[in-house]
């Protein structure tokens, strides 16, 4: 039982072909055995005339004791080796050679916060400029006509801004990253999902606190994760611009729009702005099924799908906010909108996907509740995206405090089951959400990359406390899958069989860094860190708020 609770199915598939094969080796053996005694010459008849006593000849009495001696010796030997040869490989999950020791990737995509906002103090970290315990930035506000430092913000419901294309720009103004104040006060809502009555931090008319940042006080859980496993201070959103065109890069590498279902009628849209009237609400259960747009382009489940490599997309039933500048929207924040495994949303568009409908594949685009089951009984998919709902997600103005609880809940449950010892977690936010980041994202093409977003990975394999300093970006978490599951195939129109028009193969970009480097596969795997879902404050960082 100990073996079958710390390692996953894919282990005891290749404990189960390693036995039978000892076991036809053994078989072997002894047809072996029988085959040699049986073909033996026989024993001439005992010439009675020799002398009662006397010592058998030394040539009949070795043939007739040592053959079966020693093969059944080995016999012996070979049964006893089985458990020391078997057991130890299904231990480290039969395969302990790099990155094919995970066998399990499962990406947790929160939404809407930046990189400064969650581990700006972190020690170690590319974190908010300070010298002397004071912070040396100090980002202009219009209305005040001076200038707003950053400060420790220890409510667990904040407002944000606004953060689309044009947000982005403004934000990031070449690189100075000093638009983030400008931005909040000039747009008539923060970005915020709707509520009624309207959060206060939503309103336009209150301050921003875009420049304020949060600490182990109010998210310990993610700071001992960081602690623990490995915080990438580097990761950027693919694509400056809001969730939809971050949720389309994670699983194809471009946002696009289509005008057919052949990929080559795709062109470059980095927007993804629905016109007005574009949605159509169906009654029933079903919910809204708003006409995101024609994606016939592909995405990574198409190679997925061709290698036969198990996926799943699992997506929690609830709300969204619907922030895509639509006439709707009004000063309290975006319209909430239904989410469900069968509508095709912002932060859920693989099933306007061409390819995903033409393989057959809406199937694995699932329930929340199955990935729970899932990770319990270690049948967790090779690659599996998780997507919360409005409430769990972090998006202004969810609380911080749920979402943590929401993610450490999913951890956990992993972490609990079979698989933990050959799965790799990758717990990223999809965009910066209108809060301060301090570093310049560098330009890759003509869609990015966004801001800084927080990034942890989490796996048995992790480096322990480490703190990756290389450029990422979601690409990097493909490129990732791509190298582990499908031999270092890319999104590539040239060489995937599908070709389409993108600009670049992202996973190929030159400065982009490689997650296998926060992995060392030398190591034993290591123990769960099961983490309360409602932990107390942890300590406050360095300098104070």
């Amino acid at each position: 039982m100990f073996y079958q609770h710390h390692i996953g199915t894919g282990a005891w598939i290749f404990t189960l072909l390693a036995t039978v094969a000892i076991l036809g080796l053994i078989a072997a053996f002894v047809v072996w055995l029988v085959s040699d005694l049986r073909d033996r010459p026989r024993r001439p008849a005992v010439d009675r005339s020799v002398t009662l006593g006397a010592p058998m000849p030394p040539l009949a009495r070795s043939r007739r004791f040592r053959g079966p001696r020693r093969w059944g010796a080995v016999v012996v030997l070979i049964l006893l080796g089985v458990p020391a040869i078997v057991l130890p490989l299904a231990a480290t999950g039969g395969t302990t050679t790099g990155i094919n020791a995970i066998r399990h990737v499962v990406v947790i995509m929160q939404e809407n916060r930046s990189f400064d906002s969650y581990f700006g103090r972190y020690p170690g970290a590319d974190g908010i400029p300070a010298t002397g315990g004071h912070f040396t930035v100090c980002l202009p506000d219009p209305r005040t006509h001076g200038c707003d430092r950053p400060f420790h913000d220890a409510s667990l419901v904040n407002g944000g801004a606004k953060h689309h294309r044009k947000d982005a720009t403004v934000d990031i103004h070449g690189g100075r990253m000093d638009g983030f104040i400008r931005d909040a006060e000039r747009n008539n809502n923060r970005g915020c999902a709707a509520t009624n009555p309207p959060t206060p931090q939503c309103l336009p008319t209150t301050a921003p606190d875009v420049m304020g940042y949060h600490d182990a006080r109010e998210i310990p859980n993610y700071w001992t994760y960081a602690n623990d496993f490995v915080l990438d201070d580097h990761m950027f959103e693919p694509v400056a611009s809001w969730s939809l065109p971050s949720h389309l890069y994670t699983v194809s590498e471009w946002s696009a729009s289509c005008t057919t279902a052949k990929p080559a009628s795709c062109r470059n849209n980095a927007y993804q702005n629905p016109p007005p009237g574009s949605r159509a609400v169906t009654a029933g259960g079903s919910g809204e099924r708003q006409r995101l747009g024609l994606y016939s382009w592909t995405d990574l489940t198409y190679l997925l799908h061709r290698d036969r490599v198990t996926w799943r997309y699992y997506v929690q039933q609830g709300t969204q906010p619907d922030c895509d500048d639509n006439p709707d929207e009004t000063t309290a924040g975006c319209a909430p909108v239904p989410q469900g495994v069968n509508t095709p949303s912002i932060w859920n568009p693989l099933p306007s996907f061409t390819d995903v409908k033409a393989d057959g594949q809406l199937r694995d685009v699932a329930t929340l509740s199955k990935f729970y089951t899932a990770a319990a009984n270690g049948t967790l998919p090779a690659v599996s995206w998780i997507v919360p709902s409005q409430p769990n997600s972090d998006h202004p103005p969810a609380s911080i405090g749920v979402g943590q609880a929401y993610v450490t809940n999913l951890i956990n449950t992993i972490m609990r089951g079979p698989d933990w010892n050959s799965t790799a977690i990758f717990l990223t936010w999809d965009d910066w959400g209108g809060f301060y980041d301090n570093v310049a994202p560098p330009h890759v093409d003509a869609n990015g990359y966004g801001p800084r977003v927080p990034a942890l990975v989490i796996s048995a394999y992790a480096k322990q406390g480490y703190v990756d300093h290389q450029t990422l970006s979601f690409d990097a978490i493909n490129k990732f899958i791509e190298d582990d599951f499908l031999g270092g195939a890319r999104l590539d129109p040239q060489t995937d069989g599908r070709p389409d028009p993108r600009p670049d193969v992202r996973e190929n970009t030159p400065i982009l860094g490689n997650l296998a480097d926060d992995f060392d596969f030398t190591q034993p795997p290591r123990p769960p860190v099961i983490l309360p879902l409602h932990p107390a404050p942890g300590p406050a960082s360095t300098p104070g708020g």
